[in-house]
């Protein structure tokens, strides 16, 4: 049976990073767009961060330009906006796709454990999934669900383990 830590993914700067190294960790795993009317959660994505990461959080961004072309740059474009627009501290991954035949089986995977309402696939950027310490996918958010609207989800993810 397939786990979230069988998975790998490309980080921006070109690393191929095992999913394994977040094992015990809770995380909000959130396909994210710098130029969506929803770039503004990497606010609160990144308050999350910081609030929970020394209990054993961490938010895992993946860029995807699959909705309206909000995610148009390569790796150095996105790595410099969220440096330098959100301060953001968390992983972020290079970009991949969420639907279709070529969506990263991370997301695929993703899709399958709780694929959400009538239909399976990711409707927009900022699609979130919670997941436990033991890997398992909790709960899945749409992207109005906003980040501080979480923090209640995510400290009783923290408190189950």
């Amino acid at each position: 049976m397939t786990a979230l830590y069988d998975f790998s993914a490309r980080t921006l700067d070109g690393a191929e990073t095992g999913l394994d190294q977040f094992r015990g960790r809770v995380l909000l795993i959130v396909n994210t767009a710098s130029k969506c009317g929803f770039t503004p959660q990497y606010t609160g994505l990144e308050a999350l961060q910081r609030q929970y990461a020394e209990r054993g959080f961490s938010v895992l961004g993946f860029p995807c330009d699959q909705f309206g072309h909000q995610e148009p740059g390569d790796a150095a474009e996105i790595a410099s906006f969220c440096a330098t627009t959100y301060d953001v501290s968390f992983p972020m991954f290079a970009k991949v796709k969420v639907n279709g035949a070529e969506a990263h089986p991370l997301w695929t995977w993703l899709k399958g454990q709780k694929p959400g309402f009538l239909i399976g696939a990711i409707k927009w950027n900022f699609t979130k999934f919670l997941v436990s310490r033991a890997g398992e996918v909790i709960e899945r958010f749409p992207p109005t669900t906003t980040p501080a609207a979480l923090s209640p989800k995510v400290e009783a993810a923290l408190a189950a383990a």
